[in-house]
């Protein structure tokens, strides 16, 4: 499995993609395996890990960029529509981006920005109000902006995109606000929509009958992280949202397609190849945006070009990223809603587990199982590591009116004071869907993961802690008080020959070396 492991990523440098210094897109790899080459920090000298440079934004709220690095330069985006361009060895500031966000402009989680794509010397992010600006690296200066949707109607951007060959790919968020969600392409030298996805069926397009009445025109499906893209099918993989309202489906009887699932898309024409829905009608707010992680696979035998996400409903799944075949499914944490995954793909769904006006018990809770933070695939080690929230919740429906523009959840949930919500750090091998190690916590973790070549995990909580994993073992060797909540996932880069490792914690991006 590493020879193949590495053949893919091989292949994939091909294509243009992070050098092994650079750190050029979200997810490291077109494949979004978050891991990097270098390996002078490793196990060995871990302990000589210190704090190199502190970057502080000025900037409150949750901080979830993924920094880019290249020609010695860092490039993170900031809450409220704020980016800065940063000198990669000291640090300091070289330009600063703002635009004002829109009075009225509403969110469901807060105004945060989850990074840049990057084509040349051009960078691309997202506003909150639902816009995609290019701008020129070198200077910060805005090349181009480009209207995706009318924020008063609750749509709003919060995706890192991602650069396919000339185009500029993301998605838009705002389930909660009850839009009907899409992934769109624009060019890269123009801003002009290329082609756009629905990933709510609207009449006349195939799975329009999943949806009761008109309830699709409010279906949700939001996109709120970034997708995949594998050069030889020319296929683009994205993890779509909840339906809208999240927890009353009493009007929205049917599957509801493409909501919680997995899509296919060509990268040229935004034309759907497959589709896996992991959570038909789901009423639990379990999206399924979690990052898809493309990897070649031996199981039972056979070589398979797969696609695996670790889903929100508490389960791991492997798919074949050609067709969308179902593979294989196994639970990662406490699940109560179904029964294990049957061999057609579909959920063994038990009985009396949805929402009701009195509350019900489901597990697991509403943050997952494992969220949206992102994962990490070691070719290495040829594990998959991710966080998980451990735990049940009360989970109620209300009917609830819909108004454009406005909160569209029909309800909440609650928590049980003699069950307390823990969480934890799990490495599985993605070819069994076996847990080879997990790391227990008394808080979920909050962070994204980074994997490297020095046989090391990275990542965080919110009590600031950036800590370090034996990759094979999960035992811990390093930890580092950062002084603010991590959130985002760390990240690896190598300037002048000597490796950093870079995370963005409160307000802060710091970066750590062992030289």
């Amino acid at each position: 499995m590493r020879a193949l492991a590495i053949s893919l990523l091989i292949a994939s440098a091909a294509f243009g993609q992070s050098s092994r210094d650079e750190w050029r897109s979200y997810g490291k790899n077109y494949s979004g395996w978050r891991y990097s080459e270098l390996n002078e920090i490793n196990t060995a000298n871990i302990a000589q890990l210190r704090p190199q440079w502190i970057f502080q934004s000025g900037v409150n709220g949750k901080q979830e960029t993924t920094p880019l690095v290249f020609n010695n330069m860092m490039y993170i985006t900031a809450p409220s529509n704020h980016a800065f361009a940063l000198d990669g060895l000291t640090g300091r500031p070289v330009w600063h981006y703002q635009k004002q966000v829109p009075a009225g402009t509403n969110v469901c989680c807060g105004q945060v920005n989850r990074g840049f794509a990057a084509i040349g010397d051009k960078l691309f992010k997202v506003n909150l109000e639902a816009t995609l600006v290019a701008i020129d690296a070198k200077s910060g200066r805005t090349l181009w902006e480009t209207t995706i949707d009318d924020v008063k109607k609750g749509f709003s951007t919060t995706v890192a995109p991602l650069a396919v060959k000339n185009l500029v790919i993301v998605g838009v968020a705002g389930a909660e606000f009850g839009v009907r969600g899409f992934i769109d392409a624009y060019d890269a030298t123009t801003g002009k929509r290329a082609w756009r996805f629905y990933t709510v069926a609207g009449p006349g397009q195939p799975g329009a009958n999943t949806w009761a009445g008109d309830s699709w025109t409010r279906g949700g499906g939001s996109i709120w992280i970034t997708g995949t893209y594998d050069p030889e099918t020319n296929l683009t993989y994205w993890g779509t949202g909840n339906p809208g309202p999240d927890f009353f489906g009493d009007d929205r009887k049917g599957d509801n397609l493409y909501t919680c699932s997995l899509v296919a898309l060509d990268a040229d024409t935004g034309q759907l190849k497959w589709h896996y829905q992991f959570t038909p009608h789901d009423v639990h707010d379990w999206d399924a945006v979690a990052d898809p992680v493309l990897m070649d696979l031996n199981i039972d035998g056979k070589k398979v070009k797969a696609v695996v996400q670790a889903n929100r409903n508490g389960y791991f799944y492997v798919l074949d990223r050609t067709n969308g075949k179902f593979i294989k499914a196994k639970s990662y944490t406490q699940t109560s809603w179904a029964d294990g995954i049957g061999a057609d793909g579909k959920p063994k769904v038990i009985a009396n587990q949805d929402p009701t006006e009195d509350g019900n018990r489901a597990c697991p809770g509403i943050a997952g199982g494992h969220n949206w933070n992102a994962t990490a695939y070691s070719p290495q080690t040829g594990l998959y590591y991710f966080n998980s929230t451990d735990g049940c919740q009360l989970y109620y429906k209300t009917r609830q009116e819909f108004i454009e523009g406005m909160w569209y959840q029909g309800s909440t949930t609650a928590g049980f004071p003699t069950e307390p919500t823990t969480g934890s750090v799990i490495a599985v091998d993605p070819a069994t869907g076996t847990t080879k190690w997990r790391w227990e916590m008394v808080t979920p973790p909050t962070s994204g993961m980074l994997a490297t070549a020095g046989n090391l995990v990275f990542g965080g909580d919110r009590e600031g802690y950036l800590f370090a994993f034996d990759a094979r073992t999960g035992k811990v060797v390093w930890k580092f008080q950062t002084g603010g909540v991590i959130i985002a996932p760390p990240i690896s880069y190598a300037l002048n020959g000597k490796q950093y490792i870079a995370v963005g914690a409160g307000a802060s991006i710091l970066t750590f070396a062992v030289r």
